[in-house]
């Protein structure tokens, strides 16, 4: 399979892109080359190869929860623009 220039046309339409001339035949060629590979690609046998996610083996690093002391709330409040009843005051959002 390739892709002609009515292809990235199509596909500039879709985008909403204004291409030029030049880009679009740059892109056809760019875009022909991607899916020679892939054809390429598909001739390799992969019977034998588990389906995987990512191709790096990833997990996630957690670290043990901790308590901690928190802080007072005279020093959390001391840089809110206004507050009240030990609470952040913020204007109402809703009518």
């Amino acid at each position: 399979m390739s892709i002609n220039i009515n292809d990235v046309e199509h596909v500039a339409k879709l985008a909403r892109l204004d291409l030029s001339e030049q880009e679009k035949e740059m892109f056809t060629a760019q875009l022909s080359a991607i899916l020679k590979y892939a054809e390429k690609l598909k001739e390799l046998d992969t019977d034998d190869v588990e389906p995987t996610t990512h191709v790096l083996h990833l997990s996630n690093v957690m670290r043990e929860d901790e308590v901690h002391e928190s802080l007072p709330i005279e020093k959390v409040l001391r840089n809110a623009p206004d507050e009240e009843d030990g609470q952040f005051k913020v204007p109402a959002v809703l009518e």
